[in-house]
């Protein structure tokens, strides 16, 4: 049986979305924004051939932008969400052995589909795409993830003008000359930290960590390295992580508008990032044990302090009013008076599915409040439902929005709310 993987990844997955309700910008330089406006997170081809890098803080390349006629947009994540739903339904109905990796990369396992040409039928999914869902991609195939990922990149390059390149059934000779071509650094799992490490001993390309002895490899990265060899050499050693898996956890996490020391715009943050959280929870049937929050000032100032609190619940909840206070009430003593924070974040875990709660030998899990919590929350998500996200919430979520990030140069939200729908005249 072909054990062969094929990596899913979209080309400049936000400038693509943004592109997809403006024709009009195609092959001319565009630069997605960070949250709060702040650096490029997404960059078309045009847009880094004039130099703008990956992370380019807007205020050093403003300048830039205007003189070379750069569009400038506002990250529009609930668009770029819905584009990524689109395409998980389309691939998943491929065959259901897909891992969603990312927002914009999908592995899939080939071995239970009956391909004859993996060229061909790549380049005929890649078309697929970019009809139903309008996104352009890159393929790469290989019988491993890490050699899936080197192949994607290296389809990407502009002497593979197909945007598909197979790994795992080209001759070993030409396997070898991509090997030699991809830098240490651009290993998926070695990166920056672990580049140096193995420059040290003499290992600079792809080609050369294949041939590395598995034993030293052990040595010098742990089991990790030990695995990294096997897998270019064409052996799989992380397995396919199936569509639909139970999370771990959820975090929703944000910069403010401003950096603030108001207990009112903190809490604003935290009761809007709880909300979204435990929404989150309740759409996968998930109940969470614990949660942390966390405040942190700007590192990029002096003084940078980060302030974390966590609280248990006897009774797992998805109550996002109930955790939101259970959280503020552990925060809000040891927050500064006159501490000007930068960012908040919000995590949910110890996950366990709402089916699974039980009474327990001492009573402290209350089975009667839990029910009646629960159906609160019910008519709570079908009201918004059917009247529009927000359409009621917490009223903390009101005592300010003054945290709110940036959104400057934000598009409309084409695919998810009504009053942004495209008009035609």
């Amino acid at each position: 049986m072909d054990q062969t993987l094929a990596l899913i990844d979209c080309n400049n997955f936000f400038v693509s979305c943004e592109r997809l309700f403006r024709p009009d910008l195609e092959g001319k330089p565009v630069v997605v924004l960070s949250s709060n406006d702040g650096c490029a997170i997404s960059r078309s081809n045009e847009a880094k051939k004039l130099g703008v890098p990956m992370g380019a803080p807007v205020f050093k390349y403003r300048q830039l932008f205007k003189e070379q006629g750069v569009t400038v947009f506002s990250a529009n994540f609930e668009l770029y969400g819905d584009i990524s739903h689109r395409l998980t339904r389309l691939l998943t109905s491929i065959t259901p052995r897909t891992e969603i990796y990312s927002v914009d990369e999908s592995f899939i396992d080939l071995s239970e589909l009956n391909i004859t040409d993996y060229g061909q039928w790549s380049r005929d999914l890649r078309q697929k795409i970019l009809t139903e869902v309008g996104i352009p991609v890159s393929i790469g195939l290989a019988p491993s993830k890490t050699m899936a990922k080197i192949a994607n990149h290296r389809a990407k390059q502009d002497d593979c003008p197909s945007g598909v390149l197979d790994l795992a059934h080209m001759a070993a000779t030409e396997r070898q000359t991509h090997l030699i071509k991809t830098p240490v650094n651009e290993i998926w799992g070695v990166g920056w930290r672990l580049a140096p490490r193995l420059r040290a001993e003499g290992i600079f390309t792809a080609a050369d960590l294949a041939a590395m002895n598995p034993r030293l490899a052990q040595q010098l990265l742990g089991i990790h390295g030990r695995q990294m060899v096997a897998e270019l050499n064409g052996t799989r050693c992380y397995q396919l992580e199936p569509f639909g898996r139970v999370r771990q956890s959820v975090m929703h996490g944000r910069m403010f508008g401003s950096d603030t020391s108001d207990p009112a715009v903190v809490e604003a943050a935290i009761s809007s990032l709880t909300a979204r959280a435990a929404l989150s929870l309740r759409k996968d049937g998930l109940l969470a044990r614990s949660a942390v929050v966390s405040l942190s000032t700007n590192r990029h100032k002096p003084g940078y302090e980060r302030l974390s609190r966590y609280v248990g619940f006897r009774t797992p909840t998805a109550d996002g009013g109930h955790i939101t206070a259970e959280l503020l009430k552990a925060l809000k003593p040891a927050m500064g008076a006159k501490t000007q924070y930068h960012r908040a974040n919000v995590l949910l875990y110890d996950l366990v599915s709402q089916h699974s709660l039980q009474a327990d030998l001492f009573g402290e899990v209350n089975l009667v409040a839990h029910q009646n919590a629960a159906s609160r929350l019910q008519a709570f998500d079908t009201i918004n439902n059917r009247y529009g996200s927000g359409a009621i919430r917490y009223a903390a979520e009101d005592l300010s929005a003054a945290w709110t990030p940036k959104h400057d140069f934000r598009s409309p939200r084409y695919t998810s709310h009504w009053q942004d729908l495209p008009t035609l005249r």
